[in-house]
């Protein structure tokens, strides 16, 4: 059984928009991709068919993965989080002690992270560190560029 993914109602419904989209497109393409292929011979020395065939592998994959976190995915609604710590779709303003440098993240579920538009999982080392924390804590974290020094300067959501 797979966890509860805590997500956004922006999040739900991105991934709910892919899965129909690879349900339907994406299907569809694959499948003239291998009627193509197959049209051109000898399977068995076809590397377009053995290309479309494990496209069509990922395919499905992706959208049973996509099927699964929709089925444990529960929405948030962020206008009722408790702000007296980070949690889930929180926004929290940290100062870099090491660097000087004010950064704002939102912290999502792994498949809202987008890391250019200032969304963060809660699986990664900073959300991790993060989670549970208050205004006016320093947490130490572990990065692949050395450690991090930061304080919680503010949590919104």
């Amino acid at each position: 059984m797979s966890k509860v993914q805590y997500l956004s109602q922006e999040g739900f419904d991105k991934l709910e928009a892919e899965l129909k989209d690879l349900k339907t497109r994406g299907r569809k393409e694959i499948a003239e991709d291998i009627a193509e292929a197959r049209a051109k011979g000898d399977l068995s020395e076809n590397a377009e068919y053995d290309a479309a065939k494990e496209a069509q592998g990922h395919l499905e994959d992706r959208i049973t993965k996509l099927e699964d976190a929709l089925a444990n995915a529960r929405v948030l609604d962020a206008n009722e989080l408790d702000l007296s710590q980070v949690r889930i779709l929180t926004t929290v303003t940290i100062l870099n002690k090491k660097v000087g440098k004010e950064m704002k993240y939102t912290l999502v579920s792994p498949n809202e992270a987008d890391f250019a538009a200032g969304k963060i999982s809660v699986e990664s080392p900073i959300g991790k560190a993060l989670i549970g924390k208050a205004i006016g804590e320093t947490v130490h974290v572990d990065v692949p560029a050395g450690k991090l020094e930061l304080e919680i300067l503010d949590i919104q959501v």
